[in-house]
């Protein structure tokens, strides 16, 4: 696709940019070395990468925002883009080499992960209009990218959001420029702080609501004014929990989609809209099956009597 095009023609809603992976999700009792052999029990091939995966639950649930991601000129790239097509999402490439792919073996509410990661840049990143976008999430993949987007999208008054899955080389100075900063308890262990200090510390770079996800343990956040809350995980039980891989990106990308579908609704609302979707994708394999519709988040809600 056109780099400068956007929705064909349509202005663009929101931006996402992150790093493109292709997910094989495999279920097996076994992980064979040296010579052996073992079939796995199931298996999912999918699109993959947090921003990736989060933008297309955002256009799963019904509105389609464009795509800085990486693509490769290989079978696997093609492959990308036929499944971005699918979902109606405009991808604005930037080129690299070879594709990348993720090999994730999940097994008792953990997962396993191999990466084959090309992010050798080929080319600087795409210059798109921005006119009509309402929010930009981003997940650090990218780094220049993610800086030049979230500094013009904070000027022009847009949402910007970050899922801080891990420490990157422009964390500190990224965070200076995000509203919604939602980061993972991976975040608190790499700079060696507890949950409570990581809300202190977003507080500081002057995030106007940051979160810490802890899986299971659910979310513990501050709202506008700085109070603190914590939202407990849905109580699922664990032989139904079949793959969580994906479940944070699954939660960005709900959320972005609930600020943009009710902008008037309290952030407690969109994290509450964000858990029943997570929910809904720990119960299946592979991120495309993963991703819900407004249906099925409205069955997780009244399976586990959470009001809307």
């Amino acid at each position: 696709m056109h780099a400068g095009s956007s929705n064909d023609g349509k202005r663009m809603q929101a931006l996402f940019i992150g790093q493109t992976y292709i997910d094989v999700t495999f279920i097996s009792d076994h992980m064979p070395t040296g010579d052996e052999k073992h079939v796995a029990k199931a298996y999912a091939v999918s699109f993959g990468g947090n921003a990736v995966t989060a933008a297309f639950c955002c256009a799963k649930l019904g509105i389609v925002p464009d795509l800085i991601a990486t693509v490769a000129n290989d079978w696997l790239g093609r492959m990308f883009q036929d499944m971005s097509a699918k979902y109606g999402i405009s991808i604005h490439p930037r080129k690299v080499a070879t594709s990348s792919l993720s090999f994730i073996m999940p097994k008792d509410g953990k997962r396993a992960i191999v990466r084959c990661r090309d992010d050798e840049h080929i080319h600087p990143f795409p210059h798109l209009n921005l006119r009509g976008c309402r929010a930009l999430h981003v997940d650090g993949h990218q780094p220049d990218a993610a800086i030049y987007y979230a500094k013009h999208c904070r000027e022009a008054g847009i949402l910007t959001s970050l899922d801080g899955g891990g420490l990157r080389s422009n964390t500190h100075e990224l965070l200076e420029f995000i509203d919604v900063a939602i980061v993972a308890e991976r975040l608190c262990e790499q700079m060696d702080l507890t949950a409570e200090q990581m809300l202190e510390y977003l507080k500081s770079r002057g995030c106007k609501i940051g979160g810490v996800t802890m899986g299971e343990r659910g979310l513990y956040w501050y709202d506008e004014t700085g109070t603190v809350r914590s939202m407990p995980a849905l109580p699922i039980s664990r032989e139904r929990v079949l793959d969580t891989n994906g479940a944070g990106d699954v939660f960005h990308g709900a959320y972005v989609y609930s600020c943009l579908a009710h902008p008037g609704k309290s952030w407690h609302a969109h994290f509450d809209f964000a858990r029943a979707a997570s929910t809904y994708k720990i119960q299946r394999l592979g991120n495309e099956a993963g991703l819900p519709t407004l249906a099925d988040i409205e069955a997780v809600r009244r399976e586990f009597s959470v009001s809307a």
